[in-house]
């Protein structure tokens, strides 16, 4: 096994213990529907007679309940009977009136046996659930396990979740527009029109600040429920936060992962998207779900007043007008990326380099080709990086990485699924809830054992790279890249061809050194030496979203805002499709997964918001 470390801790994530399991034996029970209805049937009266204390019999004292925002206004994760039962006790829901029931609808769903750990190795029952609450209904999945005390059937992770709120207009599969406009003044083209311009004084009630992935699935969830919101964007076009960026990005997740809500991607979609391919699918995504988006503008101005906001847009019109509206929406969804504004270190010298391009990786459109003449260096070691990196070797540059400190390397090459996301896998749908189900301390358990599997399985690919002197890392505790990127956004890579460049010298390695200054050649490091380099890429990262949010609403909004991003101490991200500290202002970050399960979940808080639920 390649002998390398656990990555530190992220300083905005809790420390996360992983789960334990509890003591339990499996004795098939035969009929494992009877099993789940058993157990049903006892927490429903459980909570009808408010009967917490009996919950020692229904949970183990290693268990979790993972609720999201079907019993708080918010996304919670209890451990153990004693915390979920303080829990419902101050729960703002009236616990007693919801009821649980097996939600077996489709063959797919029925209750059966499957594993929870990696190995195989413990077996529990596993249940779709269909949640009855007072003020709307929910799906939730519950894995029962026996106890080896008593041989009863006991939950060890529950899941809760919102689907929708009662008398609430309904998500879109319950309900389709005529189309038929008889008698109207106008078509549906004019109508369209004058929605998407806010035409006639018409004000949005959520101002989305970003039109990416992020931005674009919360208006589409928005708009199902009939609440209305714009999206703006200072591109000049949708998708050119993809557009723009370096011209081989590929995504390194498959196709069955990426699907976005209502409009899944084609069958004959590749499995890894070019990025181009996906601008392009964001502008016709945009298009067929009618969502307001005005590109090529600025937000010049925004101030919170006790209820609502005040914002001055700047927009700049197709034939060269300039527009200036005001808008008062009682929400702002901050959808400008997981990652933020560029971080690009300030260095000394630069002006005295006297080669061709120095950029951030996010302003890195693609190499050009150097016939071997040519030198690239590349600050950086994560996805981005890489990518660079092997762009620069494939169009004949000598390349230099230069590695601050150790990554995290996922060998997996993910073309046939990821995960419960595959060709003949669960509907998207059902696997998102199944994977969003598990609590993360159970994920980090299960992670931890991924990783050391990877380990032993590409021992040979590991030394490698270490042997070319690439410092690796296993993430978190060893729980490799998945906690890697929940805890801190980035400091992995997910193999796609440039750590085979690595192993075969192609791209070369310096490790451990900070950049001191720029030289007219190159850039010379905290040990005295220079690297030699016609053309540098800082793949740096990004300034966190509490930042930028901070050059845009200002100290005063900013400092009642918590962290954003990260881990809290229960596993859940924080400040992230949730309460962000300042009414009014959420943030929506995220890949493509992500935000097509937690953009339906902020939409939902923002409708409990204008309802009066939620407070």
């Amino acid at each position: 096994m390649a002998p390398y470390p656990s990555a530190h801790q992220s300083s905005a994530s809790f420390s996360l213990n992983a789960a334990a399991y509890p003591k339990i034996v499996f004795v098939h029970p035969g009929d494992v529907g009877s099993v789940v209805t058993r157990w049903v049937t006892f927490f429903n009266q459980a909570l009808y007679m408010r009967n917490y204390e009996n919950f020692g019999t229904l949970f183990f004292e290693e268990s979790y309940w993972r609720d999201q925002l079907c019993f708080s206004w918010d996304f919670r994760t209890l451990n153990g009977p004693q915390r979920i039962r303080r829990f419902l006790e101050r729960s703002l829901q009236p616990a007693y009136s919801s009821t649980l029931s097996i939600d077996d609808s489709d063959m797919s769903r029925q209750p059966r046996v499957v594993a929870i750990d990696p190995r195989g190795s413990i077996q529990c029952i596993q249940a779709f659930l269909d949640i009855d609450i007072a003020f709307g209904n929910g799906r939730g999945v519950v894995r029962l396990l026996q106890d080896a005390k008593d041989k009863s059937w006991k939950a060890y992770t529950l899941c809760t979740s919102l689907r929708e709120i009662r008398h609430g207009i309904k998500l879109m599969e319950y309900r389709r527009p005529s189309g038929i406009n008889r008698g109207l003044d106008k078509t549906w083209q004019e109508q369209r029109t004058a929605e998407e311009n806010f035409q006639d004084e018409r004000q949005p009630t959520v101002l989305i600040i970003g039109a990416g992935q992020c931005g674009l699935l919360c208006a589409a969830r928005l708009r199902q429920l009939n609440i209305s919101s714009l999206v703006v964007d200072r591109n000049k076009r949708i998708g050119d936060n993809w557009r723009n960026r370096y011209r081989t990005l590929v995504l390194h997740d498959p196709v069955w992962y990426n699907h976005l809500p209502y409009l899944p991607f084609p069958e004959n979609w590749p499995v890894f998207t070019p990025k181009d391919k996906l601008s392009e699918w964001m502008e016709f995504y945009s298009c067929v779900m009618e969502l307001n988006v005005w590109t090529s503008t600025q937000l010049k101005k925004v101030k919170w007043k006790e209820t609502e906001w005040e914002v001055t847009l700047v927009r700049s019109l197709i034939d060269g007008t300039i527009q200036t509206r005001k808008f008062f929406p009682r929400h702002i969804i901050m959808a400008t990326g997981q990652a933020g504004e560029a971080n690009i270190p300030s260095i000394p010298g630069i002006e005295s380099f006297d080669r061709s391009r120095i950029c951030h990786s996010s302003q890195f459109s693609g190499a050009r080709d150097s016939n071997g003449a040519r030198r690239a260096v590349v600050v950086g070691s994560g996805n981005s990086a890489h990518d660079i990196a092997q762009d620069f070797y494939h169009h004949g540059y000598h390349v230099t990485m230069l590695q601050r400190s150790s990554t995290c390397v996922d060998p997996t090459r993910y073309l046939k699924g990821k995960g419960l996301y595959m060709e003949n896998g669960p509907s998207t749908e059902d696997a998102d809830l199944l994977t969003q189900s598990l609590p993360t301390p159970v994920m980090k358990r299960n992670e931890i054992e991924v990783t050391r599997r990877l380990n032993i399985d590409h021992n040979d690919f590991f030394d490698g790279l270490m042997k070319a002197g690439f410092k690796l890392n296993n993430g978190p505790d060893g729980a490799g890249r998945k906690l890697k990127f929940l805890e801190s956004g980035g400091g992995y890579y997910i193999n796609v061809g440039a750590s085979q460049l690595i192993i075969d010298g192609h791209i070369k390695i310096v490790h451990g050194q900070e950049v001191v200054r720029f030289s007219p050649t190159g850039l010379v490091l905290t040990d005295g030496s220079e690297l030699k380099a016609d053309e540098i890429v800082f793949a740096t990262g990004y300034k966190c979203m509490r930042q930028t949010a901070r050059g845009i609403f200002g100290n005063q909004v900013a400092s009642k805002l918590t962290e954003v991003w990260g881990l809290d101490e229960e596993g859940e991200l924080k400040s992230v499709w949730r309460r962000s500290g300042h009414p009014g202002l959420w943030f929506a970050a995220g890949n493509l997964a992500l935000a097509r399960y937690y953009s339906r979940l902020l939409a939902l808080q923002i409708q409990a918001v204008e309802e009066g639920l939620m407070r």
